[in-house]
C-alpha cells in the first residue's frame, strides 16, 4: 500500500457550518486505542453494558446520566439531507499554483509558483436523495473549498459550464419540477418524467443546459474523469484595484470518459456506489486524481461587444474564442476519516471568497449568495417557521413552497412549481402572480451608474435561448448527437402529458431541425410548429472543445481492465498482459468462474472477482485468455454470454484469444476492429468503438 500523506502538525477540522479551526491534541491525551471510555463531559464510564436499575429486576433510574447521554446522542445522529446535491463523495487534497497571476488578482493562493493550499472537494449528483445511486443521468456537482491563508474560498460549481435558468427566482421551480413528483414520490434521481419536461417546454432558456444534460457528460464513467466549471462569470481584482472578468475551469489530468446509457443503468444495479467506491479506492491505492485549474480572462469592454451576455448563466464562452489559461493543479490525496463528519457536514457557500476575487451581477449567482447561507443556518430547525402561530400571517397565503419539517398544511396535487401547464390536463395549476396588485419595489438608483435602478427585468440578450443550445448540439460528433437525441426520446417517452412532449419538440426545432425530427420519429409523433423565439437564434462556429470524442479516445492510465480466465488458461500469457496493462498505467482485475484458485497452465491462479459478481460494465475494457475446452463449457452459460454481450454492446475493446474469438462468433458477436488480438490489446484499449453501436441498438 502507498504511504499515506503526512499529517500536518495541526489538524484542520471542518465544522457543521463550514467554519474551520485548528486543533492540537490535548496535553496528556491517551492514544485512542488505549483511551478510557468516557461520557462527552470526560467522565470515565465503569460499565457500558448495563443501565442503572433499582435492584436486579427493578426499573431503570432516571439518574443514569450515562444511559441518557448515550441514547440522547443516538436519537439525534441524523441531520436533514441537502435539498439538492444530497448524494456526495468527498476527499482532501492540495492545490498548487503552477502559473502565478499577481497581475490579475491579489488572492494569495495565486501569488507565487509552487504555493500550496489545502482543499476539500465534494462531488455530487443533483436530483437524487442521499440513498440514491451514483450513475443516474444527472449533472454532477463539483465543489472545492480552498483553506487559504486569507480565509476560505469556495468555488461551488458543476461538471457542466452552464445552467438551466438565468435568474435565481426560478431555482425553486426548477428543483421542484425535476425532483420526485409531488403527489406520488417518484421517480427518484431521474428527470424522465412529466413535471421536469413540462418546465423545460415552458422555459426555453433551459435548452442549452438540456443539450449538456442529455449528452454523455451527464453519465460519466468516474468522478475522476469529469471536468468542472465555476458556471458564473466572476471578477478578479489585483492589488492596485484593476479588474478583469473570469470564468473558472477544472480540467481532469487523466482525461474525460463517459458511459453509454445501458451501461450506466446496469452499473446502478451491479454497484449503486460505483463512483463513490472508485474515488475512494483510487485515492486509497495511491492513484491520486488531479485536475488543472484554468481561467478564461476577458475585459468588460470585450464582454459588452458579444452577441450574448456573459452574466447569463445559460451561456458559455467558447475556448476557441477565449483560451483557457492553466494556473494550478489540484490533487486529491486523502480520503475522509469519517464520512458524516466531513463529506456530509461540509458546508459550501459561493459567498465565501477571499480578497482578489469578487462577484458580478449575474442574477443566478446573486441568488446563490443568499441561498446557501440560509440553507446552513436553519435557526428554527424548519423551513416552516412561518406556520408557528406567533409567526403566521392572519390573512390567506398561497404559494408553491412545500414540505419541510413540521409541515402542518396538507397541499394536494402535483403543482408545486411555476410556470406549469397542468391545468391543460385538467389538474389544479395553483396560484399565479398578479402584476396589477402585487408588491412593486420603488425604482430608486442603485449602484455606481445613474442609470442603475432596482427593477425586475432581464437584459434583451438573455432572450436568446437557442443559439448556445444549437452550438452545443452541432459541436458534437454524429455518435454523440445520436446519444443526445436518444436520451431525449427516452426521457420524453416517460412523459404522460401529450402537450408537454409537443411543446418540447416545438422548442427543439429552434435548436436544430434534424434533432427535432429524430426525436419526433423516436416518439412516433408528428412534429409540431416551431415555437416562436423571443430572439432569433444565431449560428456560431462549432466548438470542438464541447465534444468528448473530439478530444480523443481515453488512454489506459487510471482505467480498470478485466482479464477473464478459466481452468487451463495460460498463466504466462495472463501475467504478460497484466504487466502490459499496469505498465501503461491501468489496473488489471482478474475474473474467473471461481475465485478460490484454478489450475492453469504453469501453476495455480486466484481471481480477484467471480464472473457473476464482476460484470463487464464495471470495467473500461475486457480481455479473455481461455482454452478451447473452457470455451466449450462456457458456450451454454448465459452469465458468460451476457458478460461478453454487454462489453460488445457497450462498444468496448475486447482482447480475444482464438478460443474467445470463436466463442464470440458462435454467439453472433461479429468481430470488428474493437475485437483485437491479445498482443495488440494495450495499443487499443480502453477506446470505445462507436461504429459498432448501430449494430447493437437502435438510436434516434
Amino acid at each position: 500500500m502507498p504511504k499515506k500523506p503526512a499529517q500536518p502538525a495541526f489538524d484542520t477540522k471542518i465544522g457543521a457550518g463550514g467554519e474551520t479551526h485548528q486543533t492540537v491534541p490535548p496535553k496528556g491525551a491517551h492514544d485512542q486505542a488505549e483511551a478510557h471510555l468516557t461520557t462527552n463531559q470526560g467522565i470515565r464510564v465503569s460499565d457500558n453494558q448495563n443501565s442503572l436499575k433499582a435492584g436486579p429486576r427493578g426499573p431503570v433510574l432516571l439518574e443514569d446520566f450515562v444511559l441518557r447521554e448515550k441514547i440522547f446522542h443516538f436519537d439525534h445522529e441524523r441531520i436533514p439531507e441537502r435539498i439538492v446535491h444530497a448524494r456526495g463523495s468527498g476527499a482532501h487534497g492540495v492545490f498548487e499554483c503552477t502559473d502565478p497571476i499577481p497581475e490579475l488578482t491579489s488572492a494569495g493562493l495565486f501569488a507565487e509558483k509552487g504555493k500550496q493550499t489545502p482543499v476539500f472537494t465534494r462531488f455530487s449528483t443533483v436530483a437524487g436523495g442521499a440513498g440514491s445511486v451514483d450513475t443516474p443521468r444527472d449533472v454532477r456537482g463539483f465543489a472545492v473549498k480552498f483553506y487559504t491563508e486569507e480565509g476560505n474560498w469556495d468555488l461551488v460549481g458543476n461538471n457542466i459550464p452552464v445552467f438551466f435558468i438565468q435568474d435565481a427566482m426560478k431555482f425553486p421551480d426548477l428543483v421542484h419540477a425535476v425532483k420526485m413528483e409531488a403527489d406520488r414520490g417518484y421517480p427518484q434521481a431521474a428527470s424522465a418524467h412529466d413535471t421536469f419536461w413540462d418546465f423545460v417546454g415552458l422555459m426555453p432558456e433551459t435548452l442549452h443546459m438540456i443539450m449538456w444534460a442529455m449528452s454523455d457528460r451527464a453519465i460519466p464513467r468516474s468522478l475522476r474523469f469529469i471536468e468542472g466549471f465555476g458556471v458564473h462569470t466572476f471578477r478578479l481584482v489585483n492589488a492596485t484595484g484593476e479588474s478583469k472578468l473570469v470564468k473558472f475551469h477544472w480540467k481532469p489530468v487523466q482525461g474525460m470518459q463517459s458511459t453509454c446509457w445501458d451501461e450506466a443503468v446496469k452499473i446502478a444495479g451491479a454497484d449503486p456506489d460505483y463512483h463513490r467506491r472508485d474515488l475512494y479506492e483510487a485515492i486509497d491505492s495511491g492513484d491520486f486524481p488531479a485536475w488543472d485549474l484554468g481561467v478564461q480572462i476577458f475585459e468588460e469592454d470585450w464582454a459588452m461587444e458579444q452577441a450574448y451576455d456573459v452574466l447569463d448563466a445559460t451561456k458559455l464562452i467558447p475556448e476557441e474564442v477565449v483560451p483557457v489559461r492553466i494556473i494550478g493543479r489540484m490533487t486529491l490525496n486523502r480520503n475522509p476519516d469519517n464520512f458524516f463528519a466531513e463529506t456530509e457536514q461540509v458546508a459550501f457557500c459561493p459567498a465565501n471568497i477571499v480578497p482578489g476575487i469578487d462577484f458580478t451581477a449575474d442574477p443566478l449567482l446573486q441568488g446563490r449568495l443568499f441561498s446557501y447561507l440560509d440553507t446552513q443556518k436553519s435557526r428554527l430547525g424548519t423551513a416552516n417557521f412561518h406556520q408557528i402561530p406567533v409567526n403566521a400571517p392572519k390573512c390567506p397565503f398561497h404559494n408553491f413552497q412545500r414540505d419541510g419539517m413540521m409541515q402542518t398544511q396538507v397541499p394536494t396535487g402535483r403543482a408545486n412549481y411555476e410556470p406549469n401547464s397542468l391545468a391543460e390536463a385538467g389538474e389544479a395549476g395553483g396560484p399565479r402572480e398578479c402584476p396589477a396588485t402585487g408588491f412593486t419595489s420603488f425604482p430608486r438608483n442603485l449602484g455606481e451608474n445613474e442609470g442603475d435602478t432596482r427593477i425586475r427585468i432581464r437584459p434583451d440578450l438573455f432572450a436568446d435561448h437557442y443559439s448556445h443550445a444549437r452550438l452545443f448540439y452541432r459541436s458534437q460528433t454524429p455518435i454523440e448527437q445520436a446519444h443526445l437525441a436518444s436520451a431525449i426520446v427516452f426521457e420524453l417517452s416517460k412523459v404522460g402529458l401529450d402537450h408537454v412532449r409537443s411543446r418540447v419538440l416545438s422548442r427543439l426545432r429552434n435548436v436544430d431541425e434534424d434533432l427535432a425530427k429524430r426525436v419526433a420519429d423516436g416518439l412516433a409523433t408528428d412534429l409540431p410548429e416551431a415555437a416562436e423565439a423571443a430572439r432569433k437564434p444565431v449560428d456560431m462556429p462549432p466548438s470542438p472543445a464541447l465534444s468528448i470524442l473530439e478530444q480523443g479516445q481515453p488512454s489506459l492510465p487510471g482505467r480498470k481492465v478485466a482479464i477473464l480466465f478459466a481452468e487451463g488458461s495460460n498463466l504466462e500469457a495472463i501475467e504478460k498482459l497484466k504487466a502490459q496493462i499496469e505498465k501503461a498505467g491501468g489496473t488489471a482485475f482478474l475474473v474467473a468462474p471461481k475465485v478460490g484458485g484454478l489450475k492453469v497452465k504453469g501453476g495455480t491462479l486466484k481471481a480477484d472477482g467471480q464472473l457473476a459478481g464482476s460484470p463487464s460494465v464495471l470495467f473500461d475494457a475486457v480481455a479473455s485468455i481461455i482454452m478451447p475446452d473452457a470455451a466449450k463449457a462456457m458456450a451454454s452459460c448465459s452469465t458468460t454470454q451476457g458478460w461478453f454481450a454487454d462489453a460488445y454492446a457497450h462498444c468496448k475493446t475486447i482482447g480475444a484469444c482464438p478460443a474467445t474469438r470463436a466463442l464470440l462468433e458462435q454467439w453472433g458477436l461479429k468481430p470488428d476492429e474493437g475485437v483485437v488480438e491479445i498482443d495488440a490489446f494495450t495499443k487499443v484499449a480502453p477506446a470505445r468503438h462507436w461504429d459498432r453501436e448501430p449494430k447493437v441498438r437502435m438510436l434516434a
